[in-house]
């Protein structure tokens, strides 16, 4: 069979379904930045510093002539993407998801660095081994399924498996260490009360220095108790754009978002479609599709309204949330500067 025909397969360094190549020509030309036209390049010097916008990932074929400057796959993208994805004029952060399902070592954040900017920040996820209280019922999990997870919030884990690696590996091109708990039984947790004092307890245990953060996909959890835990222990909130949670602007209120030592915002799906139907209405992920108007402004008072308060702000883009995430970063880059100029009158209470 012949190298265009091959069927697709999983790439097993990103996990991601990896098209058959097109050419041998495209397979091994190198990669890099698409050309930046003056107005995009404006752009991003009229952006405020500090204000991190950014994508959930960077390994996606239907960016080329957006991000790439030709196609490619998606394990050539995952190996070589990341230095043509920094030279993006706009995008100043990028998410890494990998973490999430498995902890990786100092030497694979070492070598992302690597590939960057002085300037430029990294999100990463820690591992669900950490927020999870329970393993879900799904394949994947194996033997756990529907477990009671011994390592859920536990401080020595963390420490050795994510902490670590993360502060070792990153240094300073370190962003928001963000602990994601999913949407689960809040009685698994122990309650809204236990849980804070548990997230209390391991936050406390951690080494100082790493900006980290929680999101949660919960909304009883989000108690003036929840607030307290994370200014107490100096970790920030995360707003996340989700169809199950307050709007941006309530999240920040219950959270106080804007005391903690930086604002940090995932901006993840609209509200009426799930992951898969969003991913099949919008791939290959080249244009915007829905645009949300909406939420773009209330994400570009929040970026001001943290400038104001001389915090960074971080914001990572899905593509699921508009069609393609590079172009909503753009687009909100274009909100941010324009808010800039008029001055930020306007308060993020007022944007809803």
């Amino acid at each position: 069979m012949s190298a265009s025909r091959r069927p697709a397969q999983f790439d097993l360094f990103t996990g991601a379904l990896e098209e058959a190549p097109v050419s041998s020509r495209r397979r091994t030309q190198p990669l890099g930045p698409a050309p930046v036209p003056d107005d995009l390049r404006v752009l991003g010097e009229q952006l405020p510093q500090g204000v991190y916008l950014g994508t959930s990932s960077w390994t996606f074929p239907g960016w080329t002539g957006l991000v790439y400057d030709h196609e490619a796959s998606t394990t050539q993208l995952a190996k070589e993407g990341l230095g043509a994805y920094a030279h993006h004029p706009v995008l100043r952060t990028v998410g890494i998801d990998r973490t999430f399902y498995a902890p990786v070592p100092a030497t694979a954040f070492a070598d992302y660095a690597q590939q960057v900017p002085d300037g430029f920040r990294f999100l990463v996820k820690a591992h669900e081994a950490c927020t999870l209280a329970r393993f879900p019922v799904h394949e994947r999990y194996g033997a756990h399924r529907g477990q009671v997870n011994d390592r859920f919030l536990q401080a020595a884990y963390a420490v050795d498996h994510v902490v670590g690696p993360f502060m070792e590996g990153l240094g300073d091109k370190a962003g928001p260490l963000v602990f994601q708990f999913p949407p689960q039984d809040p009685a698994s947790l122990g309650g809204p009360a236990r849980f804070v004092e548990r997230l209390y307890a391991f936050f406390s245990a951690l080494p100082r220095g790493p900006l980290y953060a929680v999101e949660v996909r919960n909304e009883e959890l989000l108690t003036e108790g929840f607030a307290q835990a994370l200014a107490d222990t100096g970790v920030s909130p995360v707003l996340a754009v989700w169809a199950h949670m307050p709007p941006v602007a309530r999240q920040a209120k219950l959270t106080r978002a804007f005391e903690s030592r930086a604002v940090v915002v995932r901006w993840m799906l609209p509200p009426n479609l799930g992951y898969e139907e969003a991913r099949a209405r919008y791939a290959p992920f080249n244009r915007l599709v829905d645009e949300d108007v909406g939420t773009r402004d209330v994400l570009a008072r929040v970026c001001m309204a943290a400038v104001r308060r001389e915090r960074p702000v971080f914001v990572t883009i899905n593509n699921k949330a508009e069609g393609s995430a590079p172009l909503s970063a753009i687009r909100l880059a274009q909100r941010v500067v324009s808010h800039k100029e008029e001055g930020g009158q306007r308060s993020v209470a007022h944007a809803t």
